[in-house]
């Protein structure tokens, strides 16, 4: 079983809880405004690997990430090569590493529901609070990510939001009200993950000679989290 990597980071504090190993899958459908990852969309990029090479890799970080951590897979879009993903996934748990799986939730619900299987924490992007706003600045559907986020909760996945709070986008009183009240359907929530936009990714854009569709958007403060964080309550990280 072979899949397409970006890269891997061995020490990661951000994708999950306690020290993780994290993969970064290559290849992603969706063009978010705010991807601060565009060099992981392109399917034909990355590196090939197969299930046991990554495990080779993760073995070496055991004595750091199996108490208290674990590995996560993120991109790009892990479901974006489903079988590969399942496979590593089984691979993993079967070796006793605690799995989380970051997605945006892109992907056939067979897909998902394969690598659900398999993962301990859903780390899932949910990205606009309508329709309208998901394929506009995304290219994506916000009913077909609720339906994935509905299959993990039928499937007993404990599940974190991640939200990016982008000014003038996400960071307004009817969205944080929107967003909310999705976010209190989803019955194996354990909390939300506001994650403040920011422009770190410029070089990346440049590098690659892609415009950045918010460049004249600025960073989030934390005066553009308090609506959210205020409808969320104590789900609210």
């Amino acid at each position: 079983m072979t899949g397409r990597v970006h890269s891997f980071q061995s020490m990661g504090a951000v994708d999950g809880p306690g020290l993780r190993y994290v993969v970064f899958f290559q290849g992603c459908p969706l063009r978010c405004a705010y991807c601060h990852n565009p060099d992981t969309w392109a399917f034909s990029g990355g590196q090939p690997v197969t299930v046991e090479q990554v495990l080779q890799k993760v073995r070496r970080c055991a004595p750091y990430i199996k108490e208290s951590g674990g590995v996560t897979l993120t991109g790009g879009e892990p479901l974006a090569q489903p079988e590969f993903a399942a496979a590593l996934l089984a691979a993993l748990q079967a070796e006793g590493f605690h799995t989380a799986l970051d997605t945006s939730c892109a992907a056939l619900l067979a897909a998902a529901r394969a690598a659900l299987e398999h993962t301990d924490l859903l780390l899932a992007d949910l990205k606009f609070s309508t329709e309208e706003d998901y394929r506009r600045y995304t290219g994506g559907s916000l009913s077909h990510t609720m339906e994935v986020l509905a299959l993990a909760g039928q499937m007993g996945v404990p599940v974190w939001l991640r939200h990016v709070v982008v000014p003038g986008l996400t960071d307004g009183p009817e969205h944080a009200a929107r967003f909310a009240a999705l976010a209190r359907t989803l019955p194996t929530l354990q909390k939300v993950e506001l994650l403040p936009f920011h422009k770190l990714c410029l070089h990346k854009y440049e590098n690659l000679g892609l415009p950045f569709p918010l460049a004249d958007v600025p960073a989030a403060s934390a005066e553009h989290l308090v609506s959210l964080r205020a409808a969320l309550g104590n789900l609210a990280d």
